[in-house]
């Protein structure tokens, strides 16, 4: 089926507009960032494409846990999962910024670590572990970070028990 222009005549339409990608990924803009959303399975190979592209600084990179909120934007062909890794690359050369967008399932949630191009990512990686509960494969020394060792789940995961750790001041009665 074709258009009527506004003079009575066929106007061309294409079939199927196709998604705007970057290196060969799905991209999107948010408040005039470009975003790309790599597959999991593609996620280590990205990195290493932008770092000869010269995004060698990361300078953030951290989890989202989605399991009460539906509401994000994501492109077609991107299936949402229930956590999501974002990286923050800088190109210094070109004044370029530019965001990642992993899903990663719940039932396996695992990713590559950046830690070999991008050795700043060591700390973030950890944290991201330690607060979701998100692994990196190939990580130098993937342990927590901000909780004690021994401590049991991951405080930002949205279905972590709310609770309560009572705090004993110096000198002051104990409550009985």
């Amino acid at each position: 089926m074709t258009d009527i222009d506004a003079q009575g005549g066929e106007a061309d339409t294409p079939a199927e507009i196709a998604p705007e990608t970057l290196f060969d990924t799905l991209l999107t803009r948010s408040h005039e960032q470009l975003v790309l959303h790599p597959m999991r399975e593609k996620y280590s190979s990205l990195l290493a494409t932008l770092h000869s592209a010269g995004y060698h600084s990361v300078i953030d990179l951290c989890g989202v846990d989605y399991l009460t909120n539906d509401s994000r934007q994501l492109p077609e062909g991107i299936e949402p999962e229930r956590f999501e890794v974002v990286v923050n690359l800088i190109n210094h050369r070109e004044r370029a910024r530019l965001r990642l967008r992993v899903q990663v399932p719940e039932t396996d949630p695992v990713l590559p670590s950046a830690f070999n191009l991008y050795p700043g990512t060591e700390a973030m990686e950890r944290e991201t572990f330690d607060m979701f509960g998100i692994a990196f494969d190939g990580h130098p020394d993937l342990t927590r970070i901000l909780m004690p060792e021994d401590w049991i789940g991951h405080p930002l995961r949205k279905d972590y028990d709310v609770g309560r750790i009572p705090v004993q001041f110096k000198g002051a009665p104990a409550n009985r």
